[in-house]
């Protein structure tokens, strides 16, 4: 049995190990479309601010490592067309040159690419590009071009277009490296993942650290600065009253999302679904026989609200090996995301699992959300941070449905959020989080840890409400 593998990245990849893991004699090629299998792109932010000194060290796991498994790895390979009845891939290779490998099973986990928004100067044939510094980001190989700018052209000011959890590490990234960052967003507020109480929170943190902030905003156009500005850039944007923005850089990132990467299972005939992504059943189906697919080119199945697109990582990684495991003739399924997320914003963190309020109440929820503040240990042992939370429910049933986190980098909040996550995963009450056994020692934790203390106010709130 062939298994191939189409993506190097965490869909793709696990898919192979985990067709590895299960029959080590199973003949396992991966294609990939550039120099650089199993890297963290994640991970790029803090290459770029100088945190992780060696890019070398973003890759989870070494060419070496991937091979030594037993499976073959094509570099610089693109997939170009599938052949479903006769179960070929065409593969073009960095010099030109084309091959047909045949397999019996194919997931294709090609990822997602950089959103490109009509702005004026990013988009048409005069576009500016990396090579006169103007940047999107997804990849190693923007990555190495986002260097070459830095590098080269010393700047000393940025700016960055969206305030998403990349442009957030990328504000931190750039600002460590020196540089003056004024940061975009089109939206009300920065980072629209968590409420905008907690957004104003991380917009607070990023001012305190010198960022400028610019929410609201809609960049209109790109384009190079007159002689004798300030930068190499002039970017022009407008607010929501229709006021003019204008705001000079000497190099500009463009970081508003991905979307997802489908030409080559879309023009094999692979279905279509939410958000334009490849459609899976929760085995990572798609309804081209012997062909799976996996990771941020396909749907989410979300616990709560059904399918929707929601790219991340960690899903991808899930996804890839219940991929693998189903093409070597497995029947295991996708258990479902619940979107958890966390982002450290200089000496910050905000995290979020489940639904907000108003995406509960369009899955058909009856929510009720209310926020708490409480420390993240005994205030009486020095250092104790404060946690921001808010709680989402079921005001009839007590069904704990989403919960969002904002706190220090060194209040637990990564841990805090995956308690929670256990916790919808159960399909637990936000009562009954008071009754988890959770540790306590003074210097970590409260007899009642923070988020039980944030459950149990929501509890008083929905029995207020009752009454």
């Amino acid at each position: 049995m062939h298994l191939v593998a189409v993506g190097g990245s965490d869909a793709g990849i696990s898919a192979a190990l985990r067709a590895r893991e299960l029959d080590p004699l199973s003949d396992v090629t991966v294609v990939v479309a550039d120099a650089y299998p199993n890297f963290s792109i994640c991970g790029i932010p803090y290459y770029i601010s100088g945190e992780v000194t060696d890019w070398h060290n973003l890759a989870h796991r070494t060419l070496g490592d991937l091979r030594d498994t037993g499976m073959n790895v094509r570099l610089n390979s693109m997939a170009t067309d599938i052949d479903v009845a006769g179960r070929t891939l065409l593969v073009v290779d960095e010099t030109g040159v084309e091959d047909l490998i045949k397999y019996d099973q194919l997931v294709v986990g090609t990822g997602a690419v950089s959103a490109r928004p009509p702005i004026d100067g990013l988009v048409g044939d005069d576009a500016l590009g990396p090579a006169d510094g103007v940047h999107l980001l997804h990849s190693m190989g923007d990555t190495f071009e986002l260097m070459r700018t830095l590098e080269t052209l010393h700047p000393a000011s940025a700016v960055i277009v969206g305030a998403g959890y990349i442009g957030l590490e990328m504000a931190e990234g750039l600002s460590a490296r020196g540089l003056s960052v004024t940061q975009l967003e089109q939206l009300p507020e920065v980072l629209s993942t968590v409420d905008p109480s907690l957004g104003a929170l991380v917009h607070a943190e990023l001012l305190g650290h010198g960022v400028t902030v610019k929410t609201g905003t809609t960049v209109k156009k790109i384009g190079r600065a007159p002689s004798g500005a300030t930068g190499r850039f002039k970017v022009d944007a407008l607010d929501t009253a229709g006021h003019a923005i204008v705001v000079f850089a000497d190099m500009v990132l463009v970081v508003v999302g991905v979307r997802p990467n489908t030409a080559l299972a879309g023009a094999a005939g692979a279905e279509l679904g939410v958000g334009g992504a490849i459609s899976v059943d929760r085995t990572m189906r798609t309804n081209l026989e012997g062909v799976y697919a996996a990771g941020d080119c396909v749907v989410t199945h979300h616990r709560l609200m059904g399918l929707t697109y929601l790219p991340l990582g960690t899903t991808a990684h899930k996804q890839g090996r219940v991929a693998g495991e189903n093409a070597l003739g497995g029947s295991r399924k996708f258990a479902g995301s619940l979107g958890t997320q966390v982002v450290k914003i200089f000496d910050m963190a905000a995290a979020r699992t489940g639904l907000r309020d108003h995406e509960a109440a369009a899955a058909g929820f009856d929510p009720l959300t209310v926020e708490f503040i409480a420390d993240d240990h005994k205030a009486y042992y020095p250092g104790s941070h404060r946690i921001t939370m808010r709680y989402t429910g079921d005001r009839t049933t007590g069904r704990l449905l989403g919960v969002q986190l904002f706190g220090h980098k060194h209040a637990e909040i990564a841990k805090r959020i995956d308690i929670a996550a256990a916790a919808i995963f159960n399909e637990m009450n936000v009562d009954a989080m008071g009754e988890l056994d959770l540790s306590y020692t003074p210097p970590l934790g409260s007899p009642w840890d923070a988020v039980q203390m944030g459950a149990q106010a929501w509890v008083r709130d929905q029995q207020s409400i009752g009454r």
